[in-house]
């Protein structure tokens, strides 16, 4: 009886450990990340864009944990998004020559995307475009997560 006792204490713990973590991993993003941009720097971004396009949950490869949604603004200093982003860690925002809505596709093209930046707010962003990425020469943006290598969402904008 007492093995047995201490064989359901051992799992238990695990278990509870283990939702412990995964909670740990979902949270800890949320709290530490930065004050997001507000509506009105967000708009004001989004007013001088060239291009706009559209982040949306039903993606192939979004799901509960891995989606985005709202209006995409890209011009040839800055890309700024409107909505939501499910929260998550390292987000990085790529822009891609093919619109892509897997991680299969997404790992087939990187060699072809130009990283843009970080993602560190999960409403509403603004992600500085770096010297030498002209935005012209693609047609999506991307938010991947480069830790556990997940497709979030993207957007066509071309």
């Amino acid at each position: 009886m007492k093995t047995k006792s201490f064989i359901l204490l051992l799992a238990s713990h695990g278990i509870v450990g283990a939702l412990g973590f995964a909670g740990g991993i979902y949270t800890l993003p949320i709290l530490i990340a930065p004050d997001a941009p507000t509506e009105a720097e967000v708009s004001a971004v989004s007013a001088a864009a060239t291009y706009t396009g559209e982040f949306r949950r039903d993606l192939q490869d979004s799901d509960a944990l891995h989606w985005g949604e709202g209006p995409v603004s890209v011009s040839p200093t800055s890309i700024s998004h409107q909505g939501k982003l499910a929260p998550g860690p390292d987000y990085k925002l790529y822009l891609s020559p093919e619109f892509i809505e897997t991680e299969r596709d997404f790992n087939r093209l990187k060699p072809r995307m130009a990283l843009v930046g970080d993602v560190k707010t999960f409403n509403n962003f603004l992600v500085p475009v770096p010297p030498g990425v002209d935005p012209s020469q693609y047609t999506t943006v991307i938010v991947w997560c480069e830790t556990f290598g997940e497709f979030i969402t993207s957007a066509r904008y071309k």
